[in-house]
């Protein structure tokens, strides 16, 4: 796609993630800099979406100013629409505004769990990152560690623990996560990213305690091992069609309590981005704000096994785009745990690719080049077949 194009970057969103994509839509929309036509397009918390110029400046979210920017515009669910509908008003009429490509920056629930991919697919806009049935894979922790299970990838023990059971039968979900899994344990929604809603639990009073917490974002709720003696390691994958799948460098996310909260992973360690001074937000905000240490200092055998495990767990719900995998490494026995995938990474993973030597800048243009060729993928496929059947058929009989 040559220097020009247009580039819809689609953040916000109905999400609890909802700040930190604006970030990383500001983030990419910096990236993408003049060589592309930039649409920014905002879909606020209460679902409505926006378009214009304008809202590729941080202090119109800091300010609450958004409607005065922006104008209502959003993607048609019209099989090869191929664009944004600005519908305009009275004195302007409706108008396409043609996408080559979009960026998807919308983190968590009706962004990376498939939805936001399935309507550009419908309305035949190509689009970076995983197809909808990939990020749906990758959101949702019970099925994706199905997946990885089965590709033989080594993930923690669980117990899966659905809302509707606490009510009536706690003992039993209690007893059933001490009996399997002891103390102490997380405690996760199922389908939320960026810890929200994730506790640790050392006891019976403090699994009660995170439970009633991870139910009011989630009808299903992950109790999982904690791995006590383990650290966090992460790594980025990038691949797709046409794009040789490969891992960066890894990386040890430093949490200032005892798991990575949403505070050491946003609002820790960088500075905040003035967008007063500079409509690009800093490049030290958002998840590349976080404390770390690249390369993970790990040994170089478990450094590889890290990486491995990702480029499996990526290829495992055939993923595309940019990844970022995060895993457990138990230095003294050598073993490691491959924990999740974020098929929206905060910050797309940049500073991770960036200390491996690929620019932000070389990592959105092969996003773009991964989006095509996906698209020129499903494009090849059949999706209708006429079967004849209601040529044969006599009518439909009513019993009146």
């Amino acid at each position: 796609m040559g220097t020009g194009s247009r580039v819809g970057v689609v953040f916000g969103g109905r999400s609890v993630e909802h700040e930190v994509s604006i970030v990383t839509a500001h983030q990419v929309m910096a990236a993408l800099g003049d060589r592309y036509e930039v649409v920014p397009i905002y879909v606020t918390r209460e679902g409505n979406w926006l378009t214009g110029a304008g809202l590729n400046d941080l202090v119109v979210y800091k300010d609450r100013r958004w409607d005065e920017v922006g104008e209502e515009g959003f993607i048609p669910p019209v099989t090869g629409y191929g664009g944004l509908m600005v519908p305009g008003g009275r004195l302007k009429g409706s108008r396409k505004l043609p996408l080559d490509v979009a960026i998807p920056c919308i983190h968590g629930t009706f962004g990376e769990d498939g939805t936001l991919q399935g309507l550009l697919e419908l309305a035949g806009i190509p689009y970076a990152g995983s197809s909808a049935g990939a990020s749906a894979l990758g959101m949702d922790k019970v099925a994706m560690k199905a997946v990885f299970a089965s590709a033989g990838l080594p993930v923690v023990d669980d117990v899966l623990v659905r809302t509707s059971r606490l009510d009536g039968h706690e003992d039993s979900v209690i007893a059933q996560v001490e009996q399997k899994l002891g103390y102490p344990v997380f405690v996760k929604p199922t389908r939320l990213g960026s810890s929200v809603g994730i506790g640790k639990a050392k006891d019976r009073e403090g699994l009660l305690s995170a439970l009633d917490v991870a139910r009011r974002y989630d009808t299903r709720i992950l109790v999982e091992r904690a791995m006590e003696g383990c650290i966090e390691v992460n790594c980025s994958v990038l691949g797709g069609p046409g794009v040789a799948v490969r891992a960066s460098l890894c990386e040890q996310p430093v949490a200032a309590e005892e798991f990575l909260t949403f505070s050491d992973k946003y609002l820790r360690g960088g500075k905040s981005g003035d967008a007063s001074e500079n409509k690009a937000v800093s490049k030290s905000s958002g998840m590349a704000s976080l404390d770390r240490r690249i390369p993970a200092p790990i040994p170089e055998d478990l450094t590889k096994q890290v990486q491995k495990n990702a480029v499996g767990a990526f290829n495992a719900i055939e993923a595309a785009g940019v990844a970022r995998i995060d895993s457990f490494v138990d230095e003294q026995s050598g073993e490691t745990w491959v924990m999740e995938i974020n098929t929206v990474p905060g910050s797309f993973a940049f500073y991770l690719w960036e200390a491996d030597g690929l620019p932000f800048e070389r990592l959105v243009d092969e996003l773009i080049e991964i989006a095509l060729a996906s698209h020129r993928e499903r494009s090849e496929l059949m999706f209708s077949f006429d079967s004849g059947m209601l040529d044969r058929t006599g009518g439909v009989k009513s019993d009146g």
